[in-house]
């Protein structure tokens, strides 16, 4: 039997603006409002609000919060100032990815961490069974929270509209918290998954739909949209983020995502790190790369990689980009495979890859 679908407390608020609404990780989620290519092009050049409740949301707090935290991540927690935020990676001891998090550390011993959506009751049993000697707790706070983004180059105007917190002193990956729209204790962060600026908002559950729909209402003769899965994941994907299940994975490590930035080797032990630490020596089997086509038709997940006849990879997300007006994706790919001679074969027609730098959209 199979569990049924959870609902963000925004479901309600989705389907009154007219969403699709479909299953995603285990959730009933908006795919779309107006259309996704409206919704993206709304993104880049105004802002777009996004429902993003479905993610989880642990807290860490102790006397070894940090400690404990530099043992499960792959970047450096102990160095995070209160008020600031960092990317990170957690690994299995084979280097395999566990997830990709975002830990804000609120005071200095008591850290705050966004989850993955499908891997939220994962992470933090994982988290917990870690625990060890270490003097914490890890909290699960994911039915307490909900969260919006508000992105694109007016988020901030539109934002202002509803708080007197000073968001232009909140630099990237920073954070301030106080009350949005009459929400009290926001968390306000300047990060988002879009590539185009903006922020993300971790509110207390039941103020959501008020919050979300006094955004709408204050941000739409600006330009604002709700905004659906389908453009986070185009917007997300133009801007070379990776996305848990595709780019990295329980089989593709950081070093392979080309995330090496996040493994701090030097920091002391922590789990993946002598895994990882051979990998940047000797180099990996396959590897992520990037590209375009010149073509209309996109290369879906799954689609083999060829060079020449030999399959030497598989597309790992792919898209339409409206900015670029073609379609990227992403792949993994044999790393002795020369770049130049790759294709991917779609219903029988071979279309070269393009090998491109992410991000693809500055």
């Amino acid at each position: 039997m199979t569990e049924p679908l959870a609902r963000t407390p925004l479901f309600d608020f989705h389907v009154a603006l007219g969403a699709r609404v479909v299953p995603f990780a285990g959730w009933e989620m908006p795919v779309q409002y107006s259309g996704i290519i409206e919704e993206h092009v709304a993104v880049r050049k105004a802002a777009g609000l996004f429902d993003v409740s479905h993610m989880g949301e642990a807290r860490i707090r102790g006397r070894d919060a940090a400690a404990f935290l530099d043992h499960l991540m792959t970047n450096e927690m102990s160095s995070i100032k209160p008020g600031s935020a960092r990317y990170t990676i957690m690994c299995q001891p084979d280097g395999g990815c566990v997830d990709d998090l975002i830990v804000y550390r609120i005071s200095e011993n008591e850290f705050f961490i966004c989850l993955n959506a499908s891997n939220a009751a994962k992470d933090i049993a994982w988290m917990q069974s870690h625990i060890g000697t270490h003097q914490v707790e890890v909290l699960d706070e994911c039915k307490a929270w909900a969260q919006l983004a508000l992105q694109g180059p007016l988020a901030e105007k539109i934002l202002s509209l509803a708080t007197d917190l000073p968001l232009a002193s909140i630099k990237r990956f920073q954070f301030l918290i106080g009350t949005v729209a009459g929400a009290s204790e926001c968390i306000v962060s300047r990060t988002g998954y879009t590539g185009s600026a903006g922020f993300e908002i971790y509110l207390p559950a039941k103020q959501a739909t008020h919050v979300a729909q006094k955004l709408i209402e204050l941000g739409k003769p600006l330009g604002l949209l709700p905004v659906g899965l389908g453009a986070r994941d185009s917007l997300r994907l133009e801007a070379g983020y990776p996305l848990y299940g595709h780019e990295i994975s329980e089989k593709i490590s950081p070093i392979q995502a080309g995330l090496g930035w996040t493994v701090k080797l030097n920091k002391g032990d922590f789990i993946g790190r002598d895994a990882l630490q051979k990998q940047t020596s000797e180099g990996t089997a396959s590897k992520v790369i990037h590209f375009t086509l010149n073509d209309r038709r996109i290369a879906r997940q799954g689609t083999p990689i060829l060079s020449g006849d030999a399959v030497v990879g598989e597309v790992l997300s792919g898209t339409f980009s409206p900015i670029l007006n073609k379609p990227i994706g992403s792949a993994l790919v044999q790393s002795s495979t020369n770049p130049a001679n790759l294709a991917v074969d779609i219903r029988g027609t071979r279309i070269p890859l393009q090998i491109a730098v992410a991000p693809f959209v500055k």
